[in-house]
């Protein structure tokens, strides 16, 4: 679940707490290109103001006017399509053959909404679910994330080298509503690291990653240029189901790296996990450049893209 939609989430439990009629709208289904993807939600409230989005505006407008006046305050849920035909498409901004199925909820109560974000804080994989006929909701822990489950951040842990590199590859993760944890051991790294939003542990890189605890969700990149800890922290790293293995390096010291790990016990199965040099093949060289290539990989990836490129970010 992105930061945004947990905002939605705590608005509208402060505008029932206020006494407001809010109505809770979520993208149900796509077809085509669509603005926004399924799971998005706004919210809409009595007196005109809402926040979140479904599209890239105008439906928004349509929505609050139809819930102003009263269309939609019906106690069971609405299913609502948009962009059924062209002209609609076009009325309303949806690109070339997009379609979207909302989900329109009257909320009633706060109280469900604060246990599904305490259950999402507490690191929990959510699902709700919305009974179209009687509009009773239901929670549900569930094992793995599918459709438009509620799951708290997916995780980044940034290994060695607290410098310029790995802020700017941190910055890039708080963006994209990571939860980010950076790790080095030195001391001379540490001192100076200050940065707002981002976790710092100066535990050693194989007891850092044996701290993991949602695997396959985590990313785990390594930065240091320092096989002491970078290894270290791959070793550990190759063995478990994590979601994301990256490092940064050129082709020639990948190479090296490969070589070292498989002495070190590493197998060529586990091996293959590795994303080594991390980053997408973008010409990159400058540190900003770097941690975009990067994040873009890894964006791929968690999008389930097979990110291709002649040749990997050099470093």
């Amino acid at each position: 679940m992105y930061s945004t939609d947990r905002e939605v989430l705590q608005t509208a439990i402060d505008w029932l707490e206020l006494n407001h009629q809010v109505a809770l709208v979520t993208v149900a289904k796509t077809w085509g290109s669509s603005p926004r993807p399924a799971g998005s939600m706004m919210l809409m409230r009595d007196d005109g103001i809402h926040t979140g989005s479904v599209s890239g505006g105008c439906i928004e407008e349509d929505l609050v006017k139809r819930y102003v006046n009263g269309e939609l305050t019906e106690h069971y849920p609405n299913l609502i399509d948009y962009g059924v035909d062209r002209q609609d498409a076009l009325r309303f901004g949806l690109p070339c053959g997009g379609r979207l199925e909302l989900v329109v909820e009257q909320l009633e109560s706060a109280e469900p909404l604060k246990t599904l974000l305490s259950r999402i804080t507490s690191g929990q994989l959510v699902a709700r679910r919305v009974c179209m006929n009687t509009g009773e909701v239901s929670l549900h822990n569930v094992s793995e994330v599918n459709d438009f489950r509620y799951t708290s951040d997916d995780m980044i842990k940034v290994f060695g080298r607290a410098g310029q590199l790995t802020r700017y590859v941190a910055s890039i993760a708080l963006m994209l509503d990571y939860n980010v944890t950076v790790c080095d051991p030195r001391e001379e790294y540490r001192a100076g690291w200050n940065m707002e939003g981002v976790n710092f542990t100066h535990m050693m890189p194989d007891d850092a990653v044996k701290q993991i605890l949602n695997h396959n969700r985590t990313i785990l990149i390594t930065l240091a240029h320092d096989p002491k800890l970078d290894d270290m922290a791959l070793m550990e790293a190759l063995t478990d189901d994590l979601f994301y293995v990256g490092a940064l390096g050129s082709k020639r010291s990948n190479d090296q790296r490969r070589e070292r790990l498989l002495q070190l016990g590493v197998n060529q199965e586990q091996l293959q996990k590795l994303h080594a040099p991390v980053g997408l093949a973008i010409g990159s060289h400058t540190p900003p450049e770097i941690a975009v290539s990067i994040m873009a990989e890894i964006t791929a990836a968690r999008n389930s893209i097979a990110a291709t490129g002649a040749q990997k970010t050099n470093v």
